[in-house]
């Protein structure tokens, strides 16, 4: 089997590998459950390809990520439940409807202003056409503020958005320095916890926490998802400087001390700050 740039080759490929006998053992495993983790992933690895530019990591990130596409569809048709084709289908429907103003048979434009209040109305009514299509049992007896807040979203990003619905009726804090309050609460229950040596109770409470972390972000209008990706960028610029310095001693980490380490990296903060902040601490 020779690569190709026709999409049903990639479908070919998936499908030999999940061919019982003479497929791929591990291929073979995998299920929705098992699989969904590494679509995430792949997701991640396209937005860290763009965050630096670079092109080339995005085809093949973006090729990760359609092979996750294909594989979801291949098992799905192993069910008959729907084809690879099926999914094209979908969405093609999906963009037609939602683009009146592109596809539609009729004269005039929207501004794109409201582009997106099309869009929102277009998704409202698919929906309810989806709700309205499920099994009795299915339909869920309390219609909840909430209920519109994707479950699949990461941690983080979701935590944003059921903040944000509840804030709509004011169910919400009038100041941020409110929300640093109940951090610090937060923090104080954490510390509770420690002192019962309750594990089950230490995840909840830093759960909690970080659902507050989430709360001031919003009020400070910064993404917590770029925010925390920034911070672990820092952490590795700081860490990699720690590295270096003790390979410039001809040492590695395991020969430094704690303290040793700690001195480093407060040597890698003042580094990476502006001159004039750090101009205004020597004068100090």
């Amino acid at each position: 089997m020779t690569p190709s740039r026709d999409i049903s080759r990639l479908i070919e490929i998936m499908a030999a590998l999940r061919t019982p006998v003479t497929g791929c053992p591990w291929d073979l495993e995998q299920n929705f459950a098992t699989i969904a983790p590494y679509t995430i992933e792949e997701a991640y690895e396209v937005v860290e390809a763009i965050s630096r530019g670079d092109l080339d990591d995005l085809r093949e990130e973006l090729g990760d990520l359609l092979l996750q596409v294909v594989f979801h569809a291949q098992m799905a048709s192993e069910q008959n439940a729907f084809t690879f084709g099926d999914v094209v289908e979908a969405i093609t429907r999906k963009m037609i409807r939602r683009h009146p103003h592109v596809f539609a048979d009729k004269d005039g434009n929207l501004a794109s202003s409201h582009v997106k209040e099309v869009w929102d109305r277009i998704k409202a009514e698919e929906k309810a056409e989806r709700a309205a299509r499920r099994p009795p049992e299915e339909t869920p007896t309390h219609k909840s503020l909430l209920s519109g807040v994707k479950a699949g979203q990461p941690a983080l990003t979701r935590a944003m958005e059921l903040q944000r619905k509840a804030s709509t009726v004011g169910f919400d804090w009038n100041d941020p320095r409110a929300v640093l309050a109940k951090i610090r609460e937060e923090a104080d229950e954490i510390e509770a916890a420690l002192d019962r040596n309750d594990s089950e109770g230490l995840a909840e409470e830093t759960g909690d926490l970080m659902f507050a972390l989430v709360n001031l972000a919003r009020h400070v209008d910064a993404d917590p998802e770029a925010a925390l990706r920034a911070t672990n960028a820092k952490f590795e610029r700081r860490f990699a400087f720690i590295e270096r310095a003790l390979e410039a001693q001809g040492r590695t980490l395991e020969q430094a001390s704690l303290a040793e380490m700690d001195a480093l990296w407060n040597a890698a903060k003042s580094e990476g700050k502006p001159v004039s902040e750090t101009r205004s601490q020597a004068r100090r």
